[in-house]
């Protein structure tokens, strides 16, 4: 299979789709970077804002102003490694880190939003919301039915302009519809909720043919609710019987446990405020947040602590709700 996915919670979501041995889809930002040289300086956050005239600078260069947000000029591993927003010039000069850049503060909705490409023209679109719990975390994300036309017609605009020739798809993360970061790939947390097998197959066709033959005229509110735990705990899957069960859900459309159990969880890439530990994508919201929560009782059943902190009070997973549910 040339859809290449290095996660293997995900892979149910391309096992069995037809691709040419030649082809390959990236799922993964440093699989992308070596297969497109002269589109990969979009991994370049600086530059990204650069194209936009947003106010930026490496560290180094003082700030006219605060607060500003600082981030990695190249961050490949993702879930916000490096991020923090910054108050005043003290707390700016304690962030300051080599490779590390600022940028002004943008208000506004943040929204996730995967495009297919063709030669610089998007043909698709699909965008996506977050409800966050700060720290780097999402308590849940919705993906929606309903265009949203600020951000595809500033996007657009974008595309045609600094990536013409392109043909594949695209992530984009906007704030107040400015872009805040570029991927060459798509968000491989919900190809379920985008169209299933028949979008993966779409997918194929537009890397190995360069068309795009997916029929979007019926659309559903899907939803991507997430579970985290406490930093610092070892956990391992639930079995087989309680995912079947919770996969079997009427309303869940997929289940994915989000970490590598032979791994230590410091080697896993997360967000400073939690250890994501499993992801529900549903169709119903209430539905997802059950699920979630019969999950972690599940997985903190599982976890396995070190003899030196056995006697210390470890929180279970923590799987918040928003207060406007």
């Amino acid at each position: 299979m040339a859809i290449v996915e290095r996660d293997p919670w995900r892979l149910q979501y391309f096992t069995g789709i037809p691709c040419p041995d030649d082809v390959f889809v990236p799922t993964e930002d440093p699989d992308a970077y070596d297969i497109y040289p002269m589109h990969r300086w979009v991994y370049n956050k600086l530059r990204i804002c650069e194209t936009q005239g947003l106010l930026c600078a490496p560290h180094g260069v003082t700030p006219p102003g605060y607060p500003v947000f600082s981030k990695p000029i190249y961050n490949m591993r993702g879930m916000g490694a490096g991020s923090m927003l910054v108050q005043t010039a003290e707390e700016y000069r304690r962030a300051y880190a080599p490779g590390h850049m600022w940028m002004q503060v943008l208000d506004g909705d943040h929204v996730s939003t995967d495009a297919a490409v063709i030669d610089g023209g998007v043909v698709w679109w699909r965008h996506v919301v977050g409800k966050s719990l700060g720290n780097g975390m999402f308590d849940y994300w919705t993906v929606l039915a309903e265009p949203h036309d600020v951000v595809e017609r500033y996007c657009g605009d974008w595309v045609a302009k600094q990536l013409p020739g392109y043909t594949g798809m695209l992530n984009f993360e906007t704030i107040g519809g400015r872009i805040i970061e570029v991927h060459l790939r798509f968000s491989d947390q919900w190809p379920d909720l985008y169209g299933g097998r028949p979008w993966v197959e779409s997918v194929v066709t537009l890397y190995s043919e360069g068309r795009w033959p997916f029929k979007d005229q019926v659309r559903r509110t899907g939803h991507s609710v997430i579970l985290f735990g406490a930093h610092g705990v070892r956990y391992r899957a639930p079995d087989d019987e309680i995912l079947s069960e919770a996969r079997a859900t009427a309303g869940v459309s997929s289940v994915q446990i989000t970490f590598h159990p032979d791994k230590a969880p410091e080697d896993h890439s997360m967000p400073v405020g939690g250890f994501r530990l499993a992801i529900v994508n549903c169709w119903d919201l209430e539905t997802g947040f059950r699920v979630r929560e019969q999950l972690a009782l599940a997985l903190w059943s599982t976890q396995r602590l070190a003899r030196r902190v056995r006697r210390k009070k470890i929180a279970p997973p923590v799987h918040w709700r928003s207060p406007a549910q």
